[in-house]
């Protein structure tokens, strides 16, 4: 909720930022995790080494991370623009469609209304 704004915020938005904040802490823990893995194996690191190593494992792989996140999304946004034309030309085949059928059938209700055809 903003100063100028006293109104509460949406409650999408907030759980929107809600999963954000939970999906970089989960990145953040699972990069640390990551970092300690692969500093375990190296054991000629002094402690100081090791803090400096995992810290850029972690930098390195929160990065890396955001990298597929924004990857991720930037394809989800071009799939929604493929879909979203897709499917507003299959809404006009189909509304074309039915425009066909009931004007067939309005000319079919004619022909068996009018006597012997055209004449009367």
């Amino acid at each position: 909720m903003t100063a100028m704004d006293d109104r509460p915020p949406e409650a999408g938005a907030l759980i929107s930022e809600l999963e954000g904040h939970l999906l970089i802490a989960a990145a953040r823990a699972e990069g640390r995790a990551e970092a300690v893995r692969f500093t375990r194996s190296l054991t000629w690191l002094t402690d100081t080494q090791r803090e400096e190593v995992e810290a850029r494992y972690q930098e390195t792989y929160l990065a890396l991370t955001r990298r597929s996140w924004e990857r991720t999304a930037q394809r989800g946004r071009e799939l929604r623009v493929e879909y979203e034309e897709r499917y507003r030309s299959l809404r006009r085949r189909l509304c074309a469609g039915v425009l066909l059928c009931a004007a067939l059938a309005l000319m079919a209700v004619v022909l068996a209304t009018v006597p012997n055809g055209w004449g009367v």
